[in-house]
């Protein structure tokens, strides 16, 4: 046989031809079509308010059991030491939407209000593509940027027959607000997704923030438990002067009627002046209302019998407990929820390209040095819960010990989803904590700045920054003193070490570290007074 080198030529330009035509095509439909391996990420950012990491077992189990928050810490990674910039409610949600520290975005306190020129993430990811939902509670504005759809609470919302804003008017639901809020953001995954599209959905409960009512279901548990009382219940705060004269002491701050949930006609009775009522009681139905007498009556009655001869380490002791029994129970109520969610997405087979976060905008005081609340730099309201669970990437069961805050969700989400994020977001990105590359994370230190103060419970304002081995803060306006903290040796935070001659090398460093961290974060002496001034003109207005 004979072969016409023309021909062969010929048919081999063709069958090139028809090879590139081949592969440009399934180029063109891998661009269009993502597979599985390289499609966007889901986002679900579950936050709580006010949840201490006291009070999730995966931290520690001496007050309550979460087994489905816990799920995320064994599926994924658990950091122990992530912080708050700014330890209060609106603010921090700001930070987290912003990637900016509060001096930057603008929303320092709960007064001020949210400069809605800033940039926020859901924006960048709703650019790119992402199909984005808010439910639950925000705390500052009422149309969110960058989201498809919303509901959520005005200001800090209710937890029974709660009102919700939406982009079609006001609406009341009847029922218990942690429930309402799964319903919400079940009911959009289920019925208003596009599939075709990642999807960013903000999952924010209310609870368990004050004052703190749980559902039937938990408050008939848990008022009859009694909780271990943590060793600095009783402090004296010698050596720390903002602590002494801050207003968030249990027995002396914390009011019976709205706290404690004591009647106040009994307090009159007794004596007590109780300027702030039960304020949830008058939204319940007549049902929910009977339940919660019927457990709370009881309540009362024994302690108009025991208050007469009470001491005042007995009632410390006795606010204590109720205090611990209705804020543990609104938790119990968050992790069945969150529990909820997290079997959705197990079912929808969303997991395996779903990120899945837990955290809270700060952390709270559950009696420790007496308190409840948040605000100060100490631990337990600086340092916040975070559990971060993302299949293939994350090693599950992994913890993590570095120094992140809550500035860099923003740009850990950006980054998540192959976007871009602005230059002037603060915060670095956890990725490559998340992956296992420690290597590529090199911050040693973290900044805190607090602002709201004249204002309730009469934190003075302070900033300061905190390693792993230290903590330096500065306390100023109408005060200016120092505190110092060996994290090691005084995890609690009792002995202030400023005058310490044995650390005199450390706090110089420390003190030129904070230095630098204030110029690096663009934060200033010329900032503060600024802001001193500007709320100064939002009280008196």
């Amino acid at each position: 046989m004979t072969i016409n080198p023309i021909s062969t030529f010929k048919f081999a330009v063709l069958t090139s031809i028809l090879l590139f035509m081949t592969s440009c095509k399934t180029e063109q439909k891998n661009d269009k079509t993502p597979t599985e391996e390289n499609k966007k990420p889901n986002i679900v950012f579950i936050m709580s308010d006010d949840h201490a990491y006291q009070a999730i077992s995966a931290y520690s189990d001496k007050l309550i059991k979460t087994p489905n928050i816990d799920r995320l810490a064994n599926e994924g990674m658990l950091f122990n030491n992530a912080s708050v910039t700014n330890s209060i409610c609106a603010p921090s949600r700001a930070v987290i939407l912003t990637g900016k520290h509060s001096h930057l975005n603008g929303k320092i306190d709960n007064l001020s209000a949210f400069d809605t020129t800033n940039v926020t993430f859901p924006q960048l990811l709703q650019n790119a593509g992402y199909q984005t939902a808010m439910f639950g509670k925000l705390h500052f504005g009422n149309n969110p940027k960058g989201f498809d759809e919303f509901k959520i609470l005005p200001g800090q919302g209710n937890y029974y027959n709660p009102k919700f804003i939406t982009q079609k008017g006001d609406t009341t639901i009847n029922g218990y607000v942690t429930d309402i809020t799964t319903d919400l953001a079940l009911d959009w995954l289920k019925n208003r997704r596009d599939t075709e599209k990642p999807f960013l959905l903000m999952y924010l409960h209310k609870a368990p923030h004050r004052a703190w009512y749980p559902t039937e279901k938990y408050y008939k548990e848990y008022t009859k438990k009694t909780f271990p009382l943590p060793e600095t219940l009783f402090d004296n705060y010698e050596g720390r002067v903002a602590a002494k004269t801050a207003e968030m002491n249990i027995l002396k701050h914390m009011h019976l009627a709205y706290d404690n949930k004591i009647d106040q006609e009994v307090l009159k009775k007794l004596n007590i002046f109780d300027r702030m009522g039960r304020s949830e009681t008058k939204r319940m139905t007549p049902e929910q209302r009977s339940s919660w007498d019927s457990v709370y009556n009881p309540i009362i009655a024994d302690f108009e019998k025991r208050y007469p001869t009470m001491d005042d380490k007995q009632l410390m002791e006795w606010k204590y407990q109720r205090y611990l029994q209705d804020y543990l129970g609104t938790i119990a109520s968050v992790d069945d929820n969150v529990g909820r969610m997290l079997d959705y997405l197990d079912e929808e087979k969303l997991s395996d390209n779903t990120v899945i976060i837990y955290t809270s905008d700060q952390g709270f005081y559950l009696g420790e040095h007496g308190w409840f609340d948040k605000r100060f730099m100490y631990d337990e309201s600086f340092k916040t819960p975070l559990l971060i669970k993302w299949p293939n990437k994350i090693t599950a069961g992994t913890t993590e010990d570095e120094m992140v805050q809550n500035l860099d969700f923003a740009q850990t989400f950006l980054e998540i989803a192959g976007v871009k994020a602005p230059d002037d977001m603060q915060g670095e990105s956890l990725v490559p904590l998340l992956k296992g590359q420690k290597e590529k994370w090199d911050r040693d230190a973290v900044y805190y700045h607090y602002y709201e103060y004249p204002a309730e419970h009469a934190v003075k304002r302070h900033y300061g920054i905190a390693t792993k081995e230290f903590k330096i803060i500065h306390f100023y306006h109408d005060i200016d003193t120092w505190e110092f903290y060996d994290r090691k040796k005084d995890p609690q935070e009792m002995n202030n070490l400023i005058n310490d001659k044995n650390y005199a090398d450390e706090i110089a460093e420390m003190k030129q570290k904070l230095k630098e961290t204030r110029e690096k974060y663009k934060d200033s002496e010329t900032l503060d007074n600024q802001y001193i001034e500007l709320y100064k003109d939002l009280k008196r207005h």
